[in-house]
């Protein structure tokens, strides 16, 4: 169907019966009248109404460069006229080289990859892989994190909402997520907070688990949660926490990676903390379904059984992977993303300023989250008004996202090559949205 056949009342109306009859009712959309993309460029998306919105969600994050980038489409093509699929039973050059470029970005000892198809699929390989190196398998992981769709990663995922059956899979247990804002207490300082979060892993590794975990996993920042961003200190706490039992500190780079949080190329850099296995995904390819698991080479050699990924390590896609690191380098992504974090914090401050039900703005870079409660006071999530400020950012032309666990959280993520004047527009169209939602 072509763009002047979908951009008829009947056409669209035609697709959306399409996607109530032919697809799970569970693949919920945005919007009580669901957006159908049809075309997009940089930071801009047109709908089958030929509407153009900005988008500051990026697919959740995914389109690092920016949709449709030229250098990654023509990668892509040129990948696919040559070699378009093998398996991971053969060596591929492409695959090898962004197994190269990504042991030169990564902190630390992390040199050996193994390249999957999504994030599920990345730290399914990663809690495998720290199994089998400290021959262990029970899991600690954090409340309000999100780990993806599979039956381990849903029972590693503390997001009631995202979970259709309680838990299946046994020794995984879950701490406090290091939540700043929702703090249990009022704290002093943020070293008092970590001294609390610490003291609660140490108790529940010892008193719910066997006291011989495999590993803690965590997301650098929580993205599913709400853009969580934890206290300084947390995660060098955490690391020496976990190794003095004996077990891995697994790294969740899918959301926050590539220059996503500024300054770095990967979020746990700002805590200068080197994982033993670090996971990633969404931006590292700009939509096309890469997702690697790093780790040390001798944890990486503790996998001996047999193990394949028919379309990990696709060439095709890891054109895409290696245009679109050569784009994020030469725009020096990481500096774009603190400058335009920046600007977008400003921005979102002084909205704060005049919506007392923004209960806080939070992030690193371009990873930002806008709490909504329903007063100050209480810190009462606020996840109707949330979903109201998510439809009229759509009306204003604007694309977000939400997230946490009542919803109550406005997630902001765009291209990593989103211009100042591009987040001013954006800016001005969320302070409408924002005056559509007000009392």
């Amino acid at each position: 169907m072509t763009e002047v056949e979908i951009a008829t009342g009947t056409a669209r109306d035609d697709i959306k019966q399409l996607q109530r009859d032919y697809l799970f009712p569970c693949l919920s959309t945005y919007y009580a009248d669901p957006l159908i993309p049809v075309a997009a460029d940089g930071v801009r998306l047109r709908d089958a109404d030929r509407r153009e919105y900005l988008d500051l969600f990026a697919g959740i994050l995914t389109t690092s460069v920016g949709h449709c980038h030229p250098d990654v489409t023509e990668a892509v093509r040129a990948q696919a006229s040559e070699l378009g699929h093998t398996s991971s039973l053969y060596v591929t050059e492409p695959q090898a080289r962004v197994a190269e470029r990504l042991a030169e970005i990564t902190p630390g000892d992390l040199r050996q990859t193994y390249f999957t198809n999504s994030g599920t699929e990345a730290i399914e390989t990663a809690i495998t892989l720290a199994c089998c190196h400290t021959g262990r398998s029970e899991i600690v992981s954090l409340r309000h994190g999100y780990s993806g769709r599979s039956a381990l990663a849903q029972d590693l995922t503390a997001l009631s909402s995202w979970r259709p059956l309680g838990r299946r899979i046994a020794g995984i247990t879950q701490v406090s997520a290091p939540y700043p804002y929702r703090a249990p207490f009022d704290y002093g300082s943020e070293e008092e907070l970590v001294d609390f979060y610490m003291s609660e892993l140490e108790d529940v590794i010892s008193t719910t688990t066997t006291g011989k975990p495999a590993a803690f996993i965590a997301e650098t920042i929580l993205g599913v949660g709400g853009y969580i961003v934890p206290p300084r200190g947390y995660f060098q706490r955490a690391a020496e926490m976990i190794r003095s039992f004996g077990g891995l500190l697994i790294i969740d780079e899918v959301q926050a990676g590539f220059g996503r949080t500024g300054d770095h190329w990967f979020g746990i850099e700002h805590w200068d903390v080197e994982p033993d296995i670090m996971v990633m995904a969404k931006g590292v390819a700009n939509g096309y379904p890469v997702a690697a698991t790093i780790a040390t080479p001798d944890v990486a050699a503790s996998w001996t059984a047999k193990t394949i990924s028919t379309f990990g390590g696709n060439p095709v896609c890891m054109a895409a992977a290696s245009a679109t690191l050569d784009v994020l380098a030469r725009e020096e992504a990481p500096a774009n993303a603190t400058a335009r974090g920046a600007q977008f914090m400003e921005g979102l401050r002084q909205l704060q300023d005049r919506h007392e039900w923004i209960g806080e703005v939070r992030g690193l870079g371009l990873m930002i989250g806008v709490e909504i409660v329903e007063d100050p006071k209480s810190k009462r999530p606020d996840g109707a008004r949330a979903a109201a400020l998510l439809g009229a950012a759509r009306e204003e032309g604007a694309l977000v996202g939400l997230g946490g666990l009542h919803g109550q959280v406005l997630r902001i993520g765009p291209s990593l090559l989103i211009t100042e004047a591009e987040v001013a527009e954006g800016l001005e169209r969320l302070a409408r949205a924002c005056a559509q939602v007000s009392d």
